[in-house]
């Protein structure tokens, strides 16, 4: 089989799919996270300040998609929603905790601490750099103030 009669074969076996389908689930399933991040920050707020509140929401939301990947429900949600389920903080806490829980076999220290953050790695490095030269702008600025 040459490479034209392959790509005819793999375009004819290929599954289509709608890109207005996917793109109103994306829009549902990122939808349905926020509304559970809003639910989770309505609750906190009740029993504690609203700073306090923003902290435990987000490591709700890390702790949940780290709890669904570890028993295998985020990855049947990301077939079902695709996109929707990179909202960033679930996006990103998926990709280290499967990226641990594919390494666990090569031990703690090689397997999962060292390959954990293949994946996350650059956005960590390139998150806190940038955080801290904001912080240092800012701290000047507000000595200029």
């Amino acid at each position: 089989m040459d490479i034209k009669e392959y790509k005819k074969y793999a375009e004819n076996r290929s599954k289509r799919t709608s890109s207005l389908k996917n793109c109103v689930l994306a829009f549902i399933g990122g939808g349905i996270i926020c509304v559970i991040g809003q639910v989770l920050f309505n609750l906190y707020s009740i029993f504690t300040i609203e700073e306090h509140a923003k902290l435990l929401t987000s490591a709700s939301l890390i702790f949940l998609a780290g709890l669904f990947t570890g028993i295998g429900w985020f990855d049947v949600l990301a077939k079902i929603f695709g996109g929707g389920t990179l909202v960033p903080i679930t996006g990103f806490a998926n990709a280290i905790a499967a990226a641990a829980i594919d390494n666990k076999k090569e031990g703690f220290i090689a397997g999962v601490g060292a390959k954990m953050f293949i994946i996350a790695g650059s956005v960590i490095v390139y998150g806190v750099s940038f955080s801290i030269l904001y912080g240092v702008a800012y701290y000047f600025y507000l000595l200029l103030i």
